[in-house]
């Protein structure tokens, strides 16, 4: 019985043995050499140039893509019917993608950014009531950095389907403020005030030039407007200053700013 297995053995490492052994070498080198070659073309000077999440995605795709390649070569190396591997692949195919629906909504999110590009790494952007930086692009994900360093991963399906706003497309942006004083207050006074204030600071642009009007009248008292552009990275600053000095300025020149309230008459 004994000597029957081994010259089963025998028999099969004669036959088929060395072409086990190629084909275990074959996948091991070829394995080596797609991980040689997709740094390869990371390090490539060309290619350092593409944006980061698209370059992620295609270092993905074509690791990817060689493995599957490599694998089917070795089977077929092995003998293994291709009709078979086919089937095989098909059905698992179909099982993942009804297991994995979300996911490759996802995927389909992802390339759908990484081709059309609404936003990069590194734009600051706002969608669904989150915004910071864009700190990364995957095939399944984005990460944004918020103001107070908190990372937001949000799926790229969700992503893709909600409306974006990116706020580092145009080179400038428009400051939009509003101030309310009390009734009886001289308008031309107040818009003096302001584009004044507007027109003496460093950071805010002479053209467009600054916007200041009665914009409204509410209960309590009267709407100005303060509209101002400047460069994208000194928006913050310049509305900040702004609301700053116009509250100094409106304290020293005595303009009344009111607040909501209710007068209540008694009659006997």
């Amino acid at each position: 019985m004994f000597t029957s297995i081994l010259n089963s053995i025998g028999t099969f490492l004669a036959n088929s043995g060395i072409k086990l052994l190629c084909s275990i070498v074959l996948l091991v080198v070829c394995w080596k050499l797609i991980g040689v070659l997709t740094r390869l073309v990371q390090n490539n000077s060309r290619f350092s140039k593409v944006d980061e999440g698209a370059k992620n995605f295609i270092l993905s795709l074509i690791s990817i893509v060689l493995k599957v390649l490599l694998v089917l070569t070795v089977a077929a190396n092995l003998g293994v019917p291709m009709t078979n591997v086919a089937a095989v692949v098909a059905s698992c195919g179909l099982a993942i993608g009804l297991a994995l629906q979300g996911s490759l909504s996802n995927f389909a999110g992802g390339i759908m950014i990484l081709l059309f590009r609404p936003f990069t790494v590194g734009n600051y952007i706002e969608s669904g009531g989150k915004e910071g930086t864009v700190k990364s692009i995957s095939l399944l994900s984005s990460t944004i950095t918020t103001a107070d360093n908190k990372d937001i991963i949000i799926p790229n399906g969700t992503l893709i389907n909600s409306v974006i706003t990116n706020f580092s497309t145009e080179p400038t942006r428009r400051v939009d403020l509003d101030f309310t004083v009390a009734y009886g207050t001289d308008v031309e006074r107040v818009k003096k005030v302001l584009t004044v204030l507007a027109e003496n600071h460093e950071l805010v642009l002479d053209d467009p030039a600054p916007f200041a009007r009665l914009t409204g009248q509410k209960d309590h008292g009267l709407v100005f407007t303060l509209r101002v552009w400047c460069k994208r990275e000194h928006y913050f600053d310049v509305r900040l200053d702004l609301l700053e000095q116009v509250n100094s300025a409106f304290g020293k020149l005595e303009i009344q700013v009111p607040f909501p309230q209710m007068d209540v008459h008694m009659h006997q």
